[in-house]
């Protein structure tokens, strides 16, 4: 077997593995309706198993994806001043109750030795970290050291801000409550002055 033949059978195994069982979600979510008392045969619930399915093989994109990926493209431009995508939004799934969250995030680096990447690549990363059953301290970390790691920056910053529907919807039921999490790498962790400066356009932009 040559290698294009080789590289081809991986991809087929790789993409078998993280394909998502959909009749496998269909008997899952018959079964929950089941168990909460309803009845997965009338007409209004017919065709929701299937939606079900469907709807989690979009939301859980990013179980088979790594954020990394996005900043393997670096262009080399004379540019070593504050590079800060503001206001992306996500959407994401609580880990702990299935419940979504969703909000802002603010993505911030300092390029070194000109190695930037496109901006677009920022938001990708944030949508792809997202795309997962989640916790939002994790969407924060990663971003952020995914940046440190691939572009190797003088520093990196990412604040998120989310409402949770698992504090909305059910258990303390404060609708509006908003939860920020950061994560400061390299200048920014160290440099009180440039760690304000993106809180400050965080805020006022």
């Amino acid at each position: 077997m040559d290698q294009n033949s080789k590289d081809q059978s991986v991809m087929t195994v790789n993409e078998e593995k993280n394909k998502v069982n959909r009749p496998q979600i269909e008997a899952a979510i018959r079964m929950l309706l089941e168990a909460v008392g309803e009845d997965p045969n009338r007409e209004g619930l017919l065709d929701t198993p299937k939606r079900v399915a469907k709807m989690y093989e979009e939301l859980f994109e990013g179980l088979h994806k790594d954020p990394r990926e996005y900043f393997k493209t670096v262009f080399n431009e004379d540019h070593e001043e504050l590079v800060f995508v503001k206001d992306i939004p996500f959407y994401s799934m609580c880990e702990h109750h299935l419940i979504p969250f969703f909000g802002k995030a603010h993505v911030a680096y300092l390029p070194k030795e000109g190695r930037v990447t496109g901006l677009s690549k920022l938001a990708r990363a944030v949508e792809t970290t997202a795309r997962k059953p989640q916790l939002q301290e994790r969407i924060t970390s990663t971003v952020a050291d995914s940046i440190m790691e691939m572009l190797s920056p003088h520093g990196a910053m990412v604040i998120v801000e989310a409402e949770h529907m698992c504090m909305t919807m059910r258990g303390v039921k404060k609708p509006g409550a908003m939860t920020i999490t950061t994560a400061a790498r390299g200048v920014f962790e160290n440099d009180a002055i440039r760690r304000n400066e993106v809180l400050a356009l965080m805020k006022n932009i």
